[in-house]
C-alpha cells in the first residue's frame, strides 16, 4: 500500500471544504513516463492538461484507467446537486462517484483514459451498527466489475474529505449485510481487476437495523 501522510479534517473545516467554492484552474497530475499498451501506435500518455475554471466544488484526485493501470486525476470535483445526506463525508463521497461516472473529456480519451464506473451509482443511508467511517453504496461493491470497484476504493481512500487516515476502505451495499474493508494498494493499481476484500468489518455490538 502507498505510503501517505494525511491528517483527519476537523468537522468543521470539512464542512467549508464541501461548500466554498473553488474557480481555480486544475489539471491532470502529469506522468513521468508514457504508459505502453502495445506497439507504438497504441500507446498513450496518460498526461492531458484540462482546466476547469469556473467550477465550484472540492479538489481531489479521481483514479481513471489508462493503459489497463489506475492513474489519478487531479479534478475540481462538484458539490452534488442532490444531496443524499448532511453528513460531509458521504456528500463528498457521492461527489467523487459522480466524478467517476462522467465520462472522461475528448482530450482525456485521447490521452487514453476510460472509466468503468457505471452511472447511476450512489451513496446508499448507512445501517445503525456500522463502524465509523463506513461508505454504504446503491449496489454490492462485489456487484460491481472489479476495475470499477478498484477505481472506487483507491479515489475514496485518497480523499481526506472521505477517509480520516491512511487504511481500508470500510464499504457496504444497500442491504443488512455487514460492511467490508478494501485496499488500494500499488498491485489494485497496478492490476485493477485484481481487487479483493480484505473481510467483513464488524464492530462487537454492532446490529443491522
Amino acid at each position: 500500500m502507498r505510503a501517505r501522510t494525511r491528517k483527519a479534517l476537523p468537522g468543521a473545516v470539512l464542512v467549508v471544504l464541501l461548500t466554498s467554492a473553488v474557480t481555480s484552474g486544475c489539471g491532470i497530475r502529469a506522468t513521468t513516463v508514457p504508459v505502453d499498451v502495445g506497439a507504438a501506435p497504441s500507446r498513450v500518455s496518460c498526461d492531458v492538461p484540462v482546466e476547469q475554471n469556473g467550477v465550484q466544488g472540492f479538489r481531489a484526485t479521481v483514479e481513471l484507467v489508462c493503459g489497463s493501470q489506475l492513474v489519478g486525476v487531479e479534478r475540481v470535483v462538484p458539490i452534488p446537486e442532490k444531496k443524499p445526506t448532511k453528513d460531509p463525508a458521504s456528500l463528498a463521497a457521492q461527489a467523487l462517484l459522480e466524478a467517476l461516472e462522467r465520462e472522461p473529456s475528448a482530450e482525456e480519451r485521447d490521452a487514453g483514459f476510460s472509466t468503468g464506473v457505471p452511472d447511476g451509482l450512489a451513496v446508499a443511508p448507512a445501517r445503525t451498527g456500522d463502524p465509523a467511517g463506513t461508505i454504504r453504496l446503491s449496489r454490492k461493491p462485489e456487484d460491481l466489475p472489479p476495475v470499477a470497484l478498484s477505481q472506487i476504493v483507491c479515489t475514496l481512500a485518497e480523499s481526506e474529505a472521505v477517509s480520516a487516515g491512511p487504511g481500508p476502505v470500510v464499504l457496504g451495499g444497500p442491504d443488512a449485510d455487514p460492511p467490508r474493508a478494501w485496499e488500494c494498494t500499488e498491485a489494485v493499481r497496478s492490476r485493477p481487476e485484481s481487487v479483493a476484500t480484505l473481510g467483513d468489518v464488524v464492530l462487537p455490538s454492532a446490529s443491522p437495523s
